[in-house]
């Protein structure tokens, strides 16, 4: 049988006792690190009123929103039966189980939430935050690949690699083409448009192009990517996945829409 073999890897990277230092959760505090130490990079460069005790708040509400949002939404989305019958799984986030979608939608409010105390435009900063993001979705699909879970459809390319719990099929990768993708590939048309003057000006455009590129690149892996067993298809032959995207592109194209009507360099 053709495809790769899986490496040996732990969903462990050490442990001291019982405290485990899991991939899932170091690729999290990665991506918030990096985040905040490029975005007060960017407050220099780029002149921004924003003091370091607002990133600080901004980085806290952020991260709340993150985890809250990722694991309500995946509650929502993805597995409400499993938790209605047992509500105290919510909270066991070391099971695993987290929305990127949730995330998103969590992060948009604490980003509203945060500026209203601070009084800074909303999308002021979900621009900064918007830039950075894709850093920790590609350390975060790096991790998925690590923990041996959501693994694409059976194929025949070279590449494929067969997963020890996808039955040691030959499967696309999909989590490496979500790191390529919706992680590096989106890091760099987002910090290539935010060096153009023009598009800094028009606050809320990177905020919509990073909706609408996610949604278009969440939508085409979807199409690698095995649909989660106890959904499949959640309508014709689109997956839950996908069907959460389209609400992004849309409210990517409004949000541009208001950012070049609204504001004007």
């Amino acid at each position: 049988m053709t495809g790769l073999s899986y490496p040996d890897i732990s969903p462990i990277i050490f442990s001291i006792g019982p405290l485990a230092i899991r991939w899932y959760s170091m690729a999290y505090l990665l991506g918030i690190i990096a985040a905040w130490f490029l975005i007060s990079k960017d407050i220099k460069k780029y002149d921004i009123c924003l003091s370091k005790a607002n990133l600080e708040d901004i980085v806290f509400y952020v991260t709340l929103g993150i985890v809250l949002g990722g694991r309500i939404g995946y509650v929502l989305f993805y597995g409400f039966d499993t938790f209605y019958n047992n509500p105290l799984e919510i909270f066991a986030i070391w099971h695993g189980g987290m929305s990127f979608h949730g995330g998103i939608i969590g992060v948009i409010i604490a980003i509203y939430l945060v500026s209203k105390k601070i009084k800074y435009p909303f999308l002021g900063i979900t621009d900064l935050a918007a830039l950075y993001t894709p850093i920790g979705i590609f350390c975060g699909r790096l991790a998925n690949f690590a923990n041996d879970e959501l693994w694409g459809r059976i194929t025949d390319v070279p590449w494929a690699v067969k997963f020890p719990s996808g039955g040691y099929l030959p499967r696309h990768p999909s989590q490496i083409y979500e790191a390529l993708t919706e992680g590096l590939l989106l890091l760099i048309i987002l910090n290539l448009l935010w060096q153009n003057l023009w598009i800094r000006k028009h606050t809320g455009f990177v905020s919509g192009m990073f909706l609408i590129l996610y949604g278009i690149f969440r939508m085409f892996i979807e199409q690698f990517r095995q649909p989660d067993n106890h959904l499949g298809f959640v309508f014709l032959n689109f997956t839950m996945g996908q069907m959460l995207s389209v609400p992004f592109i849309v409210i990517g194209i409004l949000v541009i829409c208001v950012s070049l009507k609204k504001f004007k360099p």
